[in-house]
């Protein structure tokens, strides 16, 4: 059985921003899990016995190498992928990288990565949920 497609699966994303205010981004490779070419934050599904936020820095260590702290959660949303017949459901989080820099760890699910405002994200192909995590970021910046 197959998280996400045969059950509702559970992952976790990683909203990271530097001191610019810019929010770290990967491109989704040629063989990721789903949204193949999209934009997305860091994160991934949660395994058993795994906290939301051990799960979440357990990811983005093994995607890019860096250790983040997590400053608060974001949001909780359903990442429903109609074209894929997936639907996760995911907590996002609002984190800060305390070490390292961004490499790309794992080539066949990330094929680039790179640092932009949330204004200049919302002009590119985003994953579902991302899309809705910039969205919800944009609308805390207006309050």
């Amino acid at each position: 059985m197959q998280a996400g497609v045969d059950y509702i699966g559970v992952g976790v994303g990683a909203l990271i921003l530097n001191d610019k205010g810019q929010v770290f981004m990967g491109l989704r490779g040629p063989k990721a899990r789903n949204e193949q070419g999209k934009w997305e934050i860091p994160g991934g599904a949660v395994e058993w016995g795994e906290t939301f936020e051990q799960a979440l820095v357990r990811e983005v260590f093994e995607e890019y190498g860096i250790t983040v702290r997590v400053i608060r959660l974001l949001q909780i949303c359903d990442h429903i992928i109609y074209a894929e017949n997936q639907h996760w459901v995911s907590p996002t989080y609002i984190c800060e990288i305390i070490e390292g820099e961004p490499c790309i760890n794992e080539p066949e699910k990330c094929s680039d990565f790179g640092w932009f405002t949330p204004e200049e994200a919302q002009k590119l192909p985003l994953s579902v949920v991302t899309t809705h995590d910039i969205k919800t970021l944009l609308a805390e910046k207006k309050k």
